[in-house]
């Protein structure tokens, strides 16, 4: 798999001891990989071998021996907010939507006309046509609108700001870069 120190590896395991698990932990961190473990017991064996520790204490399932139950909505719960977050972290969102959209499809298409629409606070049609002249780039389509700036200087700020939406406006802002078209 190539693990390094820029991956993080994340191990689940409803009961917190399953041998399988904590050898990949084990291997993991062999190879400087950053490691957390997801489990539904506290004080989990699993623990021990995990940078970040997450328990979720759910109690007993309601049909023992059924951890797709509570376990497994638990530990998905948990996924989902890692996830999210990560996503926020990494810059594939604004405000309060996803943003780095790829619109390969109709329903993504429509999706990220709409996400363009309500992050540069306009009409869906002028959405789309800043996605088709941001090369249906929903990050730089909401720079160009938003900065009133062409796709080369709406890709450069993005650049600069690493891929966040928001900095790249407001290093703009701070700047007074912004040009009509």
């Amino acid at each position: 798999m190539h693990l390094n120190e820029n991956d993080t590896v994340i191990a689940l395991a409803a009961s917190g001891r399953t041998p399988y698990c904590i050898g990949g932990l084990q291997y993991s961190k062999q190879t400087g990989a950053h490691t957390a473990a997801i489990s539904c017991n506290k004080n989990a064996k699993i623990s021990d071998y995990a940078d970040i520790p997450i328990e979720i204490e759910v109690g007993p399932e309601i049909l023992t021996g059924s951890t797709r139950l509570k376990a497994g909505t638990a530990q998905k719960l948990a996924l989902n907010m890692i996830s999210t977050s990560s996503m926020i972290g990494i810059g594939k969102a604004y405000k309060n939507l996803m943003v780095d959209v790829q619109p390969t499809n109709e329903k993504l298409r429509n999706r990220a006309k709409n996400i363009v629409s309500r992050a540069a606070q306009t009409d869906v049609e002028t959405a789309a046509a800043f996605l088709d002249q941001s090369k249906q780039n929903p990050k730089i389509a909401i720079i160009m609108i938003t900065l009133q700036c062409s796709y080369d200087e709406a890709k450069a700020h993005l650049e600069r700001a690493n891929g966040f939406v928001r900095e790249a406006i407001k290093l703009a802002d701070k700047e007074g870069d912004h040009h009509e078209q």
